[in-house]
């Protein structure tokens, strides 16, 4: 027999090390982070009690593989249309304090004498929270509906997906050993570009492909098909310069905004789980005692640092955005630890080479000693709070507030311009990268091989024709989308006169911006003069975007894409799991959309809405019956409620709360006797004289007088036969009587009376 794999003996070993250590912490009701990194401890040689992992190379790469799942998965539960909805004090609470952290660490780490790149990375490392850490701090604490909890939870999704833009920038300054700006501002426009390429693409077409072959997806083969994508996305990332773990990241965002994101994360989450341990565990073995004691200072120091810095520049963060000063002081303690990407962050470090081996076990021992001070740190925010209002001026404590206030009124709603140009941009930007794409891919693959199989001229001939027909749509929409004649651009134009310069002047540029294709690709394949492709380019121009195939295309394209985009949020609306679109709005005009359920012992079961007439009643309108999986918009009048529907109703305030008044509630008491509920199973012999002799069962009065049952009858052979409705009943017949308790009892005594 062969000799055991050294990678197989390593993984028993590591995978029951933390099977017993998850157990330990679990009773403990600490992290399981920790317990996996004691487990990798415990494996290294660094424990000389226990056997040790042999083949840490093969460790490392499981590892790899481990933040590959991780990233993967923290895309599958991330929606880019959260970043819309987490707002401007979310968005500025997170960016004071990744810039003041950075800062802060690279400070300290020059302080103590590191390079450049530990310095750079440890400022990385301290200036991420953990999600996971911080929201089971607010489930034990019971802090999860207070109003700051959830302010603080859409700091740290933010602090997610910047923490993986920022691991693509540190990765950039690694590699290129500098710190040029110009060369940092084309590494985030090279990330920006790609990222919103992949997503529009990807957002296009997975979609398509998952909804084409639903048919065909058992659990087995969505689960290798999600993984091959990632795997598929984490090999163009690395080709096109960035880290494997950006693009399962990225390719985890794609697939969120599937319908089959739940059941893809369900079942990632098991492979997630296993990758995920080892990956930790690995962090474990890094962990050097002798180098935790060498370096104790920097630990105290760094310790430090997050507990006061984070929450120092969170409260910061939150009070600029406009916020309460006790909810800075409670959401600002609620961010003094790190946590998982600082691991990851730590890892790239490692891998790249660029940071020396002693940052790796303080950054472990830092994020260790923070995650154990987490719970009394968010414990200390309220008396913090009462000290600072007894330490603060009163002008200050004043200034704050009416800070707050005028924050808050004037961020209530941009204007129709603001909201028209910020529209346009967005359009402009994502069709231009599509544009700038269809270019980079018609001339570095489309014209090479029209070179190779198609002689002379008519190659390049070739290479536009295709290019332009590629671009057309995306150009259309640079051009026009949005300018004269949408419901939009006349609004704005009609409300005022001094809206027009705008106006104008936005049109022409982007006329420019769709010229410039034309023009560009004239010149490259032709070789064109400068003036010549001038004139041509505009001609050209009209005639790609302004034709009917053109339009036709873009708004098939379009409608396409949103539709995928909006996939989830159309079948939680359709199932009435989300509120839809609309009743936001309403509030503006003091209508509200509410939900109610029917009970199944309502008496209003089986009535046509005509006779429940709500609307004159209580002044509220039934919008939607939504029944199971089925919905019924705008039912008519002749239309019935049923137990157990959910209807979605339209009123005042007023309204609803007379309505809801009156809605019966559902009767969930039982019966103070159950035993007379009881039901039970008796025979009855038929016998002489008895008065159902001859009867059928229909007409013998069991059922429907006495309320009891014929399960069956016994005839004289034993033999027991299913009651026939029909047939008389005969003398030695044995029936099989089922009833409650008194109703038995009941026919029983009848039965005997009138025998006698």
């Amino acid at each position: 027999m062969g000799e055991l794999a050294p990678l197989i003996a390593d993984l028993a070993l590591i995978l029951i090390c933390a099977g017993v250590m998850t157990l330990v912490f679990k009773k403990l009701k600490q992290p399981l982070v920790l317990g996996y990194i004691v487990a990798g401890f415990i494996a290294s040689p660094h424990f000389s009690l226990t056997p040790s992992v042999i083949d840490t190379a093969s460790i490392h790469v499981w590892s790899d593989i481990g933040v590959i799942f991780l990233l993967f998965a923290l895309g599958l539960e991330f929606s880019f249309k959260k970043i819309m909805k987490a707002g401007g004090p979310a968005i500025i609470t997170t960016l004071t304090i990744i810039f003041g952290m950075m800062i802060l660490g690279y400070l300290v780490g020059t302080a103590f004498g590191w390079g450049k790149m530990d310095a750079l990375f440890l400022g990385g490392m301290i200036c991420m929270s953990s999600t996971t850490i911080i929201y089971k701090a607010f489930e034990d604490l019971g802090l999860s509906k207070k109003n700051f909890a959830g302010l603080v939870m859409s700091v740290l999704i933010l602090e997610d997906i910047l923490a993986v833009v920022l691991m693509v920038v540190l990765s950039t300054v690694a590699v290129s050993a500098n710190f040029e700006g110009g060369e940092l501002v084309m590494s985030l426009l090279k990330l920006f570009f790609f990222l919103i390429l992949w997503l529009v693409v990807g957002l296009y077409l997975i979609p398509i492909i998952l909804r084409k072959t639903r048919k065909l997806m058992s659990d087995e083969t969505l689960l290798v098909a999600s993984l091959g994508l990632c795997f598929m996305m984490v090999v163009v990332a690395a080709k096109t310069g960035f880290s494997a773990a950006f693009g399962a990241f990225i390719m985890g965002s794609i697939l969120a905004e599937t319908l089959e994101a739940e059941h893809i994360e369900r079942l990632v989450k098991p492979v997630k789980d296993l990758f995920g341990a080892i990956f930790f565990v690995s962090v474990g073995m890094m962990v050097d005692p002798a180098m935790i004691a060498q370096y104790w200072l920097p630990i105290l120091i760094i310790t430090l640092t997050v507990v006061l810095g984070q929450p120092l520049f969170a409260i910061i963060g939150v009070l600029l955005s406009g916020q309460s000063l006790k909810m800075a002081f409670q959401s600002g303690f609620s961010l003094s630890q790190i946590g998982e990407f600082s691991f990851i962050i730590a890892t790239l470090g490692v891998s790249l080479g660029v940071t020396g081996d002693f940052l790796y076990p303080i950054v472990v021992a830092v994020s260790v000693v923070t995650i154990f001070l987490t719970p009394y740190v968010i414990r200390l925010a309220e008396p913090a709070y009462g000290l600072a209002t007894k330490i603060l001026p009163q002008r200050v404590l004043t200034f704050l507030e009416d800070y707050a206030r005028a924050t808050g009124s004037t961020a209530a709603k941009d204007s129709e311009r603001k909201q028209y140009f910020r529209e346009v941009s967005q359009m402009v930007i994502v069709n231009g990268i599509m544009a700038i794409a269809t270019c980079i891919l018609g001339f570095g693959v489309l014209q090479p091989l029209a070179a190779k199989w198609i002689p002379g001229i008519w190659a390049n001939v070739v290479t536009g024709v295709v290019m332009l027909i590629g671009l057309s749509p995306f150009l259309r929409a640079i051009a026009v989308k949005k300018s004269r004649g949408s419901q939009s651009f006349d609004a704005l134009w009609a409300a005022d006169s001094a809206n027009h310069a705008q106006l104008l002047v936005s049109t022409v540029i982007r006329y420019a911006l769709a010229l410039a294709f034309p023009f560009v690709i004239l010149g490259r394949l032709f070789h064109l003069p400068v003036a010549l492709s001038i004139l041509l380019a505009p001609a050209l121009g009209f005639v790609l975007v302004f034709n009917k195939w053109t339009k036709r295309s873009y708004k098939a394209l379009e409608k396409t894409f949103q539709t995928n985009l909006r996939s989830r949020d159309m079948r939680a609306e359709y199932l009435g799991e989300k509120k839809p679109q609309y009743a936001s709005s309403l509030m503006d005009k003091d209508l509200h959309l509410a939900d109610f359920d029917v009970p199944p012992e309502v008496e209003w079961a089986g009535k046509e809405l005509r006779e429940l007439n709500f609307g004159q009643q209580y002044g509220v309108h039934v919008v939607s019956i939504l029944r199971g999986k089925k919905r019924i918009n705008i039912p008519k009048a002749t239309d019935r409620l049923f137990p157990n529907d959910r209807i979605q109703v339209i009123g005042t305030d007023a309204g609803l709360e007379s309505f809801g008044a009156a809605f019966p509630q559902p009767d969930t008491s039982l019966p103070e006797d159950l035993t007379a509920q009881e039901m039970v199973l008796r025979r009855m012999p038929l016998e002489s004289g008895s008065p159902l002799l001859g009867k059928a069962i229909k007409d013998s009065g069991i059922r429907n007088h006495y309320h009891c049952l014929v399960a069956g009858i016994e005839k004289a052979d034993g033999n027991l036969h299913i009651p026939d409705a029909q047939h008389p009943l005969e003398e030695g017949d044995t029936l099989w009587l089922v009833g409650q308790t008194q109703d038995l009892e009941t026919l029983f005594a009848a039965a005997s009376e009138k025998k006698r």
